[in-house]
């Protein structure tokens, strides 16, 4: 389940950001994400994760921080229980529309109905096996909205959770995010 949380969060986010790429502000970017199933399974999850970082002693929280760094990449509990992201993107990176993601998941998505305001998206992942759709409302160049579903499998039981998601620019320097 942690693994699909994962690969869900980051795969939305590069989605969402990558769906309005073209018009995107380079610098650092913020994704705060809230996931809610029918059975509190994700939830738990999401908590688990988030107790388990909490845990690590500052040298380990250190080298997971260092290790997402890498990829561009900080994830931090926030608000509500939303995971928040921070993704760095040059202007290089904008311009070619790559973002800062893994390619783990093994995932593809389609965008359509696409319009200044935002765009309907479905995406499939085999590793592990996750499929979702929804829709993303753009604020502009500077930030989005999005509602998505997505379905997947927990020890061998489907799955369905509803995602909340929101990205916003903070500013034009990363700080201590790399991208």
């Amino acid at each position: 389940m942690r693994k699909s949380i994962r690969i869900a969060t980051g795969l939305l986010a590069a989605v969402a950001l990558a769906a309005q790429a073209q018009s995107m502000k380079p610098g650092l970017w913020e994704m705060q994400t809230r996931m809610q199933s029918a059975s509190g399974d994700i939830e738990k999850a999401m908590a688990q994760m988030q107790q388990q970082m909490a845990s690590m002693t500052p040298e380990q929280r250190k080298m997971m921080q260092d290790m997402m760094a890498k990829q561009g990449v900080s994830v931090a509990a926030g608000p509500g229980g939303a995971m928040v992201s921070k993704m760095c993107l040059t202007r290089e990176m904008v311009e070619r529309q790559q973002l800062p993601m893994s390619d783990k998941g093994n995932c593809t998505n389609t965008v359509s109905n696409q319009s200044a305001s935002g765009m309907d998206i479905r995406f499939t992942c085999t590793d592990p096996a996750a499929s979702g759709q929804g829709r993303v409302n753009l604020r502009g160049d500077s930030g989005y909205d999005m509602k998505m579903t997505m379905n997947t499998v927990h020890q061998g039981k489907p799955v369905t959770a509803n995602l909340d998601a929101s990205g916003k620019w903070l500013g034009a320097d990363c700080g201590a995010i790399q991208p």
